[in-house]
């Protein structure tokens, strides 16, 4: 039978009216003053987009782009072993992170988790705190970490423990006019080791149908304290209290392992919905307790986290600074894509995708899914991957963006993945290979000679329906080879 591909139709709905790039936090904190409910801050903006779009969050009409303010995107560790997350950290940022790989390993292993490399090089770690769903996965390491936020208004600021922050699924203590500037808790210490697991129904690019982060505090094979924390079973993240206390002052042994995870269920109140049922949830909190103490108990709770991830990200990134803040429609979208200079009057209150295909008639970009599922609108923003259909168009003001236009570098001579794709009959209908072609070419200028392994991380952002992945994949590695 003959497949066919589901595709959304490209909408005309006009997700905002105004939107402004801001170049410091005061400029952020005097329109979230004014307008208050009305406005929303945007960093990654790949939970926000799609709410917007699919009129979740009703009453907008303002946006502030964070992205051009300098020094918030900064990883630290203060002279009392805190560590600070600044409100524009992606998730790529903790997973390349020495500092979090070290000190907060359940942090980097749940930020590797999110999405795929397109998806990482965007999204915050704050905007997953923000969105406050208990299946974000960021949340769960943060809680057992000990973690808080600091929130700064016009009115001053105040910092809440993480535990205090949820209120209910999707909703938090966050006040309309409040910026997150900061995101602390305790370095892990010499004698803790932790881990993050997630189940899903698949490997990547999958929302969590349970996960967990477990962090013990141990003396030779004695636990002297233990703090486990689960996701997706109950409205917000929770401790598994009866679990953690029962581990304190005694060994890793099997029948321990299965006595707490027995207990961590007890913290589990799931329901039923299309991914899974509450009882399967409710087993698999067990399942994944004692997986996660094992793997502590035996030091392989690294297995599986590869030491240096895949990021997409390669050549010089360019941070392209403004001197002064832009508004949008009042100012074009100035912004180079290419190579070549364009100036857009129009398309302020749309997606980069569509600004690209609709206004700058560059229609190699791909509309597929819109939801940041299937990569087939990859393109290059100042040097990293990203998803065209979950960027605001005036993002690309002073950016340089590369789409797969772009990528033959003169005229008539194609990009050696192009070559190669070619060679190896790597396409079907073709409709996903400009993303396919934009993450595999991505990739060879951050690994020039990518192992297998790290061509299927490349590509874990890329969906094919007719053609599979092996012949993709031979044809990244040939080009490596060229």
């Amino acid at each position: 039978m003959v497949g066919t591909r589901r595709r959304r139709v490209p909408t005309t709905l006009t997700m905002w009216h105004a939107y402004t790039n801001a170049i410091s936090i005061d400029d952020v904190l005097k329109v979230l003053g004014e307008k208050k409910e009305r406005a929303r801050i945007v960093a990654g903006g790949t939970d926000l987009i799609l709410e917007l779009e699919r009129g979740v969050r009703k009453g907008i009409d303002t946006l502030i782009d964070v992205t051009r303010i300098p020094g918030i995107d900064q990883i630290t560790i203060d002279e009392d072993n805190v560590i600070h997350l600044g409100p524009l950290v992606t998730h790529n940022d903790c997973v390349a992170s020495k500092l979090i790989r070290k000190h907060a390993y359940p942090l980097a292993r749940a930020a590797w988790e999110v999405g795929a490399p397109q998806i990482r090089n965007r999204g915050t770690v704050a905007g997953n705190l923000i969105t406050a769903s208990p299946a974000n996965d960021t949340i769960t390491p943060l809680m057992a970490l000990g973690a808080s936020v600091t929130l700064l208004s016009t009115r001053g600021s105040r910092t809440i423990p993480l535990k205090g922050f949820y209120i209910g699924v999707r909703k938090t203590v966050m006040e309309a006019d409040e910026m997150l500037v900061d995101i602390s808790f305790p370095a892990m210490k010499k004698t803790q080791r932790g881990t993050f697991i997630k189940l899903a129904l698949r490997r990547v690019q999958a929302i969590s149908l349970v996960n967990a982060a477990i962090i013990l505090d141990r003396k030779a094979d004695t636990v002297k304290s233990a703090v486990i924390t689960l996701g997706a079973v109950t409205p917000i993240i929770i401790h598994a209290e009866e679990a953690e206390k029962f581990l304190a002052g005694k060994k890793l042994t099997e029948k321990n392992i299965a006595q707490a995870a027995e207990l961590a269920i007890q913290a589990a109140h799931p329901i039923d919905d299309v991914r899974g049922s509450a009882a399967y949830r409710r087993e698999m909190v067990k399942i994944i307790t004692a997986r996660g103490l094992r793997a502590i108990r035996d030091e392989t709770e690294q297995t599986g986290m590869p030491k240096k991830p895949i990021l997409l990200v390669g050549g010089e990134t360019a941070s392209h600074s403004m001197q002064s803040a832009s508004e949008f429609p009042a100012a074009p979208i100035e912004t180079t894509v290419n190579g070549k200079k364009y100036s857009f009057k129009s398309g302020h209150d749309k997606t980069l995708l569509r600004l690209l295909r609709e206004d700058g008639m560059l229609t190699g970009t791909k509309e597929g899914c819109a939801e940041g599922e299937c990569g087939a609108c990859t393109i290059f923003l100042d040097g990293k991957a990203v998803m065209a259909c979950l960027v605001p168009a005036p993002r690309a003001h002073g950016a340089e963006i590369i789409t797969v236009e772009g990528l033959a570098k003169d005229e008539g001579t194609l990009h050696p993945i192009q070559e190669t794709f070619i060679e190896n009959g790597a396409v079907q209908c073709g409709y996903c290979t400009p993303g396919f072609l934009m993450s595999g070419a991505k990739l060879l200028e951050e690994k020039p000679n990518p192992t297998r392994n790290e061509i299927e991380q490349a590509i874990t952002g890329n969906l094919c329906r007719c053609t599979g992945y092996y012949k993709i994949v031979k044809a990244i590695e040939d080009a490596g080879k060229l």
